[in-house]
């Protein structure tokens, strides 16, 4: 199963706010509120405990299938079924996508040391549809894309003015600030997480070391993995993008 695709199609689904609800009875109003105020840390922690029994007690993962094409920060997306199946969790966390929230939880670091982490499926949605636009506009101009300025080699800011739109709001999930897309040779379109990546190593202090994807210190330091982008790498002072 190409779970990349399938998500991209599921995605399409309404994603309002799901509605939490607990195994043998409802919630009422009052504890639906105090639900959704909890925090998306503490059902992280929840769903890291559940994962990490499963774990101990199969040797395997709760995750679906994926093919081995798809991107690292998607490829690992969890079942919640099998963690209820056996009892390791009580309801599924209401800002997940299966329960109808904007979030898909998914694995980092699967083979040492699985991680639990969430996917921002607006900016994913987002891309998405940005992404239809540049398929269709190649289509109709033997493969060309449309490229605005270079950025590195193979790789630019999109031309927003040949797609016939504005370029689109997408809220980074590691701050208020916003982001830009950028688009491959390929005709892949990318999110630019540059300026995050470069503000998280100022606060951290730590120097980048050689061949460091540096992509990888988002998904350690936030809830959120850097979905839909390119690796980084640490080049006279900055984060560099290489396709």
């Amino acid at each position: 199963m190409n779970w990349g695709k399938t998500m991209r199609a599921a995605v399409t689904v309404a994603m309002a706010t799901g509605i939490l609800l607990l195994a043998g009875g409802c919630l009422y109003p009052k504890e639906l509120r105090q639900e959704n105020q909890v925090p998306s840390g503490e059902y992280i922690a929840l769903v890291q405990h559940a994962i990490d029994q499963f774990h101990q007690q199969t040797g395997v993962l709760p995750i679906k299938n994926s093919d081995m094409d798809t991107p690292v920060y998607e490829k690992y997306p969890i079942d919640f079924k099998r963690l209820q199946d056996r009892h390791l969790l009580g309801t599924i966390p209401p800002n997940a996508f299966e329960k109808g929230g904007t979030n898909l939880y998914v694995l980092v670091n699967a083979e040492t040391a699985p991680k639990v982490k969430m996917l921002d499926l607006v900016s994913y949605q987002q891309t998405g549809d940005i992404q239809k636009l540049v398929d269709t506009y190649r289509s109709k101009h033997n493969g060309e894309i449309p490229s605005g300025a270079p950025v590195v080699d193979h790789l630019y800011w999109l031309d927003y003015a040949k797609l016939g739109t504005k370029p689109p709001a997408i809220k980074s999930p590691y701050s208020r600030n916003y982001l830009n897309l950028l688009v491959h040779d390929s005709g892949k379109v990318a999110i630019d997480y540059g300026p995050e990546i470069m503000r998280l190593l100022q606060n951290q202090g730590s120097p980048p070391v050689p061949d460091e994807d540096l992509r990888e210190r988002l998904a350690a330091a936030y809830d959120f993995v850097p979905a839909l982008s390119y690796p980084y790498y640490w080049v006279h002072n900055e984060p560099v993008i290489r396709p």
